[in-house]
């Protein structure tokens, strides 16, 4: 959540705040297009696009993408083989949801991802930029001349020369993966290289290592700073403890009895897990353990929170929005608290929750923050749906949609709720003051509109800076306001959650922009609420106030 961060290189992600003038040759009456302006092709279509209820849905959009070969600008590939299905499910709403990969000769395209909707044999919406005329690009027709081993010694030599100045302890991180990388009017072939350490400053560093020449052609840190191994679960006796949290309220917990008390709650899908790092930069430490289930103790108040708060998240996804914890299918929660000494972050690194104890001046403990928790948590909704690339764009509409959600959280929980993030955590000293505030950007020195977005490469190239944007689009959207002169009636925190969470679960791909947001946020409101809708009227609105179409 801080905003200070260095941003290396330009992402695929792509801005665009414009509709290019309507292609008749490509579009129907009932088809609304919203054009990628760099491209020139479709970033998100809805409406009638195609109907034939004789064929499988995936195959319906074949045939679309097909029909529209020189619209997506496919040239001479067969969209068969340009998308590969990736995930396919029936929703509450009745409608066939799918997502796509695209990929080339077989070799998948960095960040290019697309998903689809169809309902009673009609082909709705098709949300992604397909990258064009991949089949003309000379750089593709060479040969990789590094390995994956090669490729990942690149990336860590930079790390140290540009990061730790140390060779750093690498945790477990994605494999290394050949693809193609669309950088503008430039493709490569490229690795994927994760690297993913916490000494001697925490990182989770995606480099794009180029495959012929070993050329760095992109590299940013994915982990959200405020801003892992597995452990074997204990076998007991489930119990409900009580203790007190970093503000000093009182809070039942559930935990494990075996000989002792364990902070490891049964109750909610796989498990909520918190551990104790002890200070130390090595994860996730010890699982909490207890004498007697009374945590009073001043060192015991920040696993209070991590593991309440957890729980509390987990509910609202489940209650609220029928999501088993964040990866859909109950994976279980794990938290560190007590990260190395005075650290001034918390974050998610991919696989677990991590919380420092603040140095007791600009923060206090991080996990003491329902809004931090879920925020944090959010992000790993993300990494399993959208997939948002955390730099540019699709990098602040990732952070922003944490900050949305961890503010609904914190409404849900009715914990002394506001539209301000980590106010619970931050200043101690200093009355009134947050992160971030959603109700008014600009108090903190973010945008609120986007004629004022921030285009330097600082902060991953602003995506906390520019999340104020969307922030601000979502509180009027559930508020109501007049902004630059445009008036929003509020529909209420409800129904914008709603109309978020199937946004960023079923409409947003890798490299969405604030452009291609506002066109999913429109289609996710009207199959929740019909297009004549006050909901849709009221989507349109806040998104105009804030200077995004």
């Amino acid at each position: 959540m801080k905003k200070k961060f260095l941003s290396l290189g330009l992402a695929a992600g792509l801005t665009a705040q414009a509709f290019l003038p309507y292609n008749a040759l490509a579009a129907t009456a009932k088809e609304h297009i919203s054009w990628n302006q760099q491209f020139k092709t479709p970033q998100f279509v809805s409406g009638e696009l195609l109907k034939a209820s004789s064929v499988s849905p995936e195959e319906l959009v074949y045939q679309y993408v097909e029909n529209n070969k020189g619209m997506f600008k496919l040239s001479n590939q067969n969209a068969k083989e340009a998308l590969q299905l990736k995930e396919k499910k029936k929703d509450e709403l009745g409608f066939t949801f799918m997502r796509f990969q695209q990929t080339y000769k077989g070799v998948p395209v960095f960040g290019a991802t697309v998903t689809a909707h169809v309902k009673d044999g009609t082909l709705t919406a098709l949300s992604g930029t397909i990258m064009p005329d991949l089949d003309t690009k000379a750089s593709l027709k060479s040969e990789k001349k590094l390995t994956a081993k090669e490729a990942r010694a690149i990336a860590e030599a930079d790390v140290v020369e540009n990061v730790t100045k140390q060779v750093p302890q690498y945790e477990e991180g994605k494999d290394t993966e050949f693809v193609i990388y669309v950088n503008g009017n430039q493709a490569n072939l490229a690795y994927v290289v994760n690297l993913n350490f916490l000494d001697p400053v925490p990182g989770n560093w995606i480099y794009i290592i180029d495959a012929v020449d070993g050329k760095i052609l992109n590299k940013f840190n994915q982990i959200d700073t405020v801003k892992s191994g597995g452990v074997k679960p204990v076998t007991g006796t489930a119990t409900v403890g009580v203790g007190k949290g970093v503000l000093g309220d009182q809070k039942y917990i559930n935990t494990v009895y075996s000989t002792s008390y364990y902070l490891q709650d049964n109750t909610r899908g796989n498990g909520i897990y918190t551990y104790d790092a002890k200070n130390r930069s090595v994860l996730p430490g010890s699982l909490w353990t207890d004498a007697d289930n009374q945590f009073f103790a001043t060192y015991d108040a920040p696993a209070v929170d991590a593991h309440y708060y957890a729980g509390v998240t987990y509910d609202y996804y489940k209650n609220v929005h029928n999501r088993l914890s964040y990866d859909g299918n109950n994976a279980a929660i794990k938290s560190s608290v007590h990260y190395s000494r005075n650290y001034n972050n918390a974050f998610w690194n991919g696989s677990q929750m991590v919380y420092g104890d603040g140095d007791g001046q600009t923060f206090i403990p991080f996990s003491g923050g329902i809004d931090v928790v879920a925020h944090e948590l959010t992000h790993a909704v993300t990494d399993y749906t959208a997939g948002l690339i955390y730099q540019n764009e699709s990098g602040a509409i990732n952070e922003s949609l944490s900050d949305i959600f961890g503010t609904l959280v914190e409404y849900y929980a009715n914990k002394n709720p506001d539209w301000e993030i980590g106010e619970d955590i931050y200043t101690p000293n200093v009355p009134n003051d947050a992160l971030r505030s959603m109700s008014d950007p600009t108090k903190y020195g973010d945008p609120d509109h986007y004629s004022k977005r921030y285009t330097g490469t600082q902060d991953n190239g602003g995506v906390h800076t520019n999340s104020g944007i969307i922030n601000k689009a979502a509180y009027l959207l559930s508020e109501g306001g007049t902004h630059y002169g445009v008036t929003v009636t509020g529909i209420g925190r409800d129904k914008t959650g709603k109309i978020f969470y199937r946004t960023l679960t079923q409409y947003l791909t890798a490299n969405s922009n604030f452009s291609q947001l506002r066109a999913a946020a429109v289609q996710a409101a009207t199959d929740l609420y019909g297009a004549t809708s006050q909901e849709v009227n009221s989507v349109k609105k806040a998104f105009d106030a804030v200077g995004v179409q």
